[in-house]
């Protein structure tokens, strides 16, 4: 025998048996599972569609883009999609990924514009491609291929915050700032007042179905007047989202550039792996989070991070959590399973 054939075929050995048990321990563990669906505060919609699309059978990637599709197109949030804040130049740029477990590929995009949907685009990179990311014009260029419509993601209240926030960026500039923030509406002022301190907004979306089968996806517009072409935690595998179809998934919002440099949504799903709860799980990769942010300019008095970061959770019982730094402005979550939607409150590292 050739040393190569034999190489290969004594891997294959050495390979089989492992393989061969994943798939007995899922069937187990699928007899347990019920269906859930977890997301972020803004995802109440977005974890009922999905739910029921679910409960007819739909494949639960399928399941939760169509969720997470309702609050892309929603003008009304601006933090994903159509009406996300824009860049500092003014121009929307969408990150989004998507992930399967039962085939464990997944797809992306980041720094997309014109496309409201990012989602739809990041599922195509995953079944129409041998790629894993697409960014910026070669992303819109595929999309346009697949026959997206391009269209203006600046809405007028998206324009009107960016516009204020440019105008009060210095007083060292040529522009003159309003005269009073009275001249926004009240509802786009406290929009302003809270993405003038750079809070952050995404959806995140993670399903298991009856049979067990798990999948997540997250889409944003990111940081609001970021710089042209930064990438957050969003469309990063890993970082942003992670699903292993054996254990379970974990998704996040918050601080981009923490989960980044952690990538805690695959440790999320690792420490689920080791045999910890969905809630235990998300405090852990919390409590990793802080131990690793030594850098002084992102701590407060306290030492304490002067960010967030939120994860949620789900594992292939169909058991949920979302966890996070702080409670922060919204202090839930939304899920949805055989007790209806709802928003639960999240469990806090720092109260």
């Amino acid at each position: 025998m050739e040393r190569r054939t034999f190489i290969k075929s004594a891997g294959a050995l050495a390979v089989a048996p492992t393989l061969a048990a994943r798939p007995q321990a899922a069937a187990v563990a699928a007899k347990t599972s019920r269906p859930a669906a977890v997301a972020s505060r803004n995802g109440l919609k977005a974890v009922e569609l999905a739910f029921k699309k679910m409960t007819e059978r739909e494949d639960p990637l399928d399941a939760a883009i169509a969720g997470v599709n309702l609050v892309e197109a929603d003008p009304e949030e601006m933090s994903v999609g159509y009406g996300g804040l824009p860049n500092e130049d003014g121009v929307v740029e969408l990150d989004a990924s998507v992930m399967h477990g039962p085939t464990h590929n997944a797809g992306s995009v980041a720094s997309l514009r014109n496309i409201m949907h990012p989602s739809k685009v990041a599922k195509l990179v995953m079944t129409r491609t041998d790629h894993a990311l697409l960014v910026g014009e070669g992303a819109l260029r595929f999309a346009r291929m697949h026959g997206f419509r391009e269209e203006n993601l600046l809405t007028e209240a998206a324009r009107k915050v960016w516009l204020a926030w440019k105008e009060t960026l210095s007083e060292r500039d040529d522009r003159f700032p309003p005269q009073s923030m009275d001249q926004l509406e009240p509802k786009l002022r406290e929009r302003y007042q809270r993405f003038q301190k750079r809070e952050t907004g995404t959806i995140n979306c993670c399903c298991v179905n009856a049979a067990g089968d798990i999948a997540g996806v997250t889409t944003t517009s990111g940081l609001a007047f970021k710089i042209p072409g930064r990438v957050g935690d969003s469309p990063i595998i890993g970082a942003g989202l992670y699903v292993d179809n054996d254990y379970g998934a974990c998704g996040s919002t918050g601080r981009g550039e923490a989960n980044l440099l952690n990538l805690s949504s695959f440790l999320g799903v690792e420490e689920m792996r080791r045999g910890l709860a969905p809630k235990d799980a998300g405090m852990a990769v919390l409590r990793r989070i802080v131990e690793h942010n030594v850098d002084p300019r992102l701590r407060d008095e306290g030492g304490r991070p002067n960010f967030n970061v939120s994860f949620y959770l789900v594992n292939k019982a169909g058991q949920t959590a979302g966890c996070a730094l702080f409670a922060g402005r919204a202090g839930q979550y939304a899920v949805c399973d055989e007790q209806g939607s709802r928003h639960e409150d999240l469990a806090v590292l720092f109260e």
